[in-house]
């Protein structure tokens, strides 16, 4: 079990999301969809400041020379160095009035990117900087992961309450052979985001769960189950320089908290029986 759950920013977050370890400068970066709103958190100097604002981002990644890359609504993808954005994608036409929704960067430096509803989908974006439709129709796309062998990627379909798993050609970036890994139905709270730990677990933010799911990687039974005090959990990462730490995001939704929790819209940390690993970077090149 881990260890006592700590407020890490008591922050009311409207819709706290995407949070992601930077080891290159020992910080934390998460956002706030809604608001338009990108924080960093630094270990060393224990502070933490909003560095952007502007269009919503849905998802974040590191790149190889540890900028970001934020996605946007539209389907806008910019390169973020320290408050200068270059735009690799302006938009794409089938996001235009949604946005990204949860990415990752996976092995080679291409970027898994999900869209939300209505007409959800899941890109790659390759390192040319071109984008490529991988499934259409999904019900809000959500936390992708891959094994530690990077032989399978899970990905979570919050409204179809499914984790599902592929499997995943590191050559070619492709996934096939869809399976259910987790049907939720009749548990509580809809899969949100998630992350792959280094014994290859997979942990899943439960969306009016008011938890973090742990689920054995051979069969998706539950291990363990770490209660949050807000009902909207949306995403956790490991983090730290040991990977040691679970942070977690959640989110108020437009409520307070007499709705929708005591901690609702706040990040929490936690120390895990297992650790983390770094977190694969993007290799996206700007358009000449």
């Amino acid at each position: 079990m881990p260890t006592q759950l700590h407020r890490f920013i008591d922050q009311a977050y409207e819709t706290g999301e995407g949070p992601l370890y930077h080891p290159d400068e020992d910080s934390l970066y998460w956002v706030d969809i809604p608001n338009g709103h990108l924080y960093r958190y630094d270990f060393a100097t224990d502070t933490r400041e909003q560095c952007y604002s502007g269009p919503s981002v849905g998802g974040v990644t590191i790149q190889s020379d540890g900028a970001l890359l934020l996605f946007k609504e539209h389907g806008t993808i910019t390169r973020w160095d320290d408050g200068e954005e270059s735009v690799i994608i302006p938009e794409i036409p089938e996001v235009r009035g949604s946005r990204f929704n949860d990415v990752i960067a996976g092995p080679h430096g291409r970027v898994y990117c999900g869209t939300m509803p209505p007409d959800g989908r899941l890109y790659r974006l390759d390192r040319d900087g071109s984008i490529v439709e991988l499934l259409s129709e999904v019900q809000i796309s959500n936390g992708l992961g891959f094994s530690p062998d990077t032989e399978r990627v899970y990905f979570a379909e919050t409204e179809a309450e499914t984790i599902w798993q592929f499997d995943f050609d590191v050559e070619s970036g492709t996934f096939s052979n869809r399976q259910v890994f987790v049907d939720t139905r009749g548990d509580q709270g809809k899969p949100d985001g998630l992350t792959v730990d280094s014994e290859g677990y997979v942990w899943s933010a439960r969306w009016n769960g008011g938890s973090i799911v742990r689920h054995h990687p051979d069969d998706g039974r539950v291990v363990d189950r770490v209660a949050i005090p807000a009902r909207k959990v949306s995403c956790l990462t490991f983090g730290g320089t040991d990977y040691d730490q679970a942070f977690v995001t959640t989110a108020t939704a437009g409520n307070d908290r007499s709705v929708e929790g005591d901690g609702a819209g706040a990040l929490f940390r936690f120390e895990a029986d297992t650790s983390g690993v770094p977190e694969y970077r993007s290799q996206i090149s700007l358009p000449d």
